[in-house]
């Protein structure tokens, strides 16, 4: 059933759009399902959970961390993801720079932008990015992502999409220009990623689409 749905999205989606398989709460024998139908791109929520899982699958998975990231647990995370989608303050991406810094490495992150009407999403305000350094020795910042509001309500989902992904193409133009890393736009979940893709998200983060409901859901 994994490896058919696997199919099925990679079917809807273009080539240049990266799926990430939420695997948060899935037992390591689902992603090796998924693995072996030739996913390679895993998203995780929790620290904790994401490093004990990467033992436990091949190498060349390549590790999302999407959550809400603490600065006192970013230590588990630096240096075992590819990427860190959810930078939502400086105070964090100053933690993940100190740390990148003591491992002698360059991460890879988004900066978290709070596009919804949930108060409860994190994220910087479109107006704030100004005050995020364009440059860290450590850290390289490769794009945006944003969640959008939760809600039927169609054209406020595209909306919202695509207030984030015309930011994304200013700052490509403007403080990002000739950055090539600065090139993902991360938006749309297993219930909206259709309509993040027509907006021109460049990576989608889809779970129950894939994975059997989590045990409690």
């Amino acid at each position: 059933m994994i490896a058919q749905r696997l199919r099925q999205i990679h079917e809807e989606i273009p080539p240049q759009v990266t799926l990430i398989a939420v695997s948060k709460f899935q037992p390591v024998a689902f992603l090796k399902e998924a693995y072996l139908a030739g996913q390679r791109d895993f998203g995780e929520n929790r620290p904790q959970e994401m490093v004990q899982k990467m033992p436990l699958m091949p190498p060349d998975v390549r590790w999302h961390f999407i959550g809400h990231l603490q600065t006192n647990k970013v230590r588990f995370v630096v240096g075992n993801a590819v990427l860190i989608h959810s930078v939502d303050s400086l105070s964090l991406l100053t933690a993940i720079q100190n740390q990148a810094e003591k491992l002698g490495i360059i991460q890879d992150v988004l900066l978290q932008v709070h596009i919804a009407l949930e108060d409860t999403k994190q994220g910087f305000e479109p107006v704030n990015l100004a005050s995020v350094p364009a440059f860290l020795p450590n850290v390289r910042i490769c794009g945006l992502m944003g969640m959008a509001t939760l809600t039927s309500q169609t054209e406020r989902v595209r909306t919202e999409f695509r207030s984030l992904r015309i930011l994304f193409e200013q700052l490509k133009r403007g403080r990002y220009e000739g950055k090539e890393h600065f090139a993902h736009c991360s938006m749309g979940m297993s219930s909206d990623y259709r309509l993040a893709i027509e907006e021109g998200s460049t990576m989608v983060r889809i779970g129950s689409a894939i994975f059997p409901p989590r045990p409690g859901k």
